[in-house]
């Protein structure tokens, strides 16, 4: 059983944010369209690891969600079986209660490629659809990157988890610092909209695309 099954949110006084009706509506419209998509490319993706790094197609992680409750998140497995064993061999690279290394050894060939082009995260479209996360929101932290966290860091989890969001559409690899992500998490939720979500939703298409800062 991973450790993060265990993990109980601390006890900090964090109250849900409004739910919004048309943002769900929104979530699973977006859902079921990305789930097709990933349907396609499940196919692909599982030839292609099995020649290149022989495992499972998908890969799930613990990691907390609204209010800091934990949840299984999935993605299209991008690096090596056992992967999270060997965390502690790898140099993080990022400032701050964050883990980013763009040179992790851990990362298959064709890994480089589902990260690349951001293909990997598109089974997170399932956590959307049963309501884990939502289309655009904050990154979803690991438990242990939560159990470090001081007060403030918990305004972040106010919200659900995205697939995309503020940083990663203003920034994506370019953004290591810890701090900085949290004060751009807390100013998605001041400036949030349903315009605001689907203007984010655009430019994360457009910055995929262009592959700026991917890694």
């Amino acid at each position: 059983m991973n450790a993060g099954d265990n993990f109980v949110a601390t006890n900090y006084s964090i109250h849900p944010s409004t739910v919004s009706i048309v943002k769900r509506l929104i979530d699973i419209f977006g859902a079921i369209i990305g789930l097709m998509v990933t349907a396609v490319l499940a196919i692909p993706v599982a030839i292609a690891n099995i020649i290149d790094s022989p495992g499972s197609i998908f890969y799930s992680q613990i990691r907390c969600g609204l209010n800091g409750k934990p949840f299984r998140m999935w993605k299209f497995r991008s690096m090596i079986v056992g992967a999270d064993k060997l965390k502690h061999l790898v140099t993080n690279e990022a400032k701050g209660h964050i883990f980013k290394s763009i040179h992790d050894p851990r990362i298959t060939r064709v890994g480089k490629f589902l990260r690349h082009t951001s293909l990997d995260e598109f089974p997170q479209f399932w956590n959307v659809l049963i309501g884990d996360m939502s289309l655009v929101g904050t990154r979803p932290p690991t438990p242990d990157e939560v159990t470090e966290y001081e007060p403030h860091h918990w305004q972040r989890l106010r919200v659900k988890p995205g697939i995309t969001g503020e940083w990663q559409a203003n920034g994506r690899s370019f953004i290591n610092d810890f701090e900085t992500i949290v004060n751009m998490d807390i100013d998605y939720q001041r400036k949030w909209s349903v315009i605001y979500d689907l203007s984010l939703l655009v430019k994360t298409v457009w910055v995929v695309l262009k592959k700026s800062g991917a890694y």
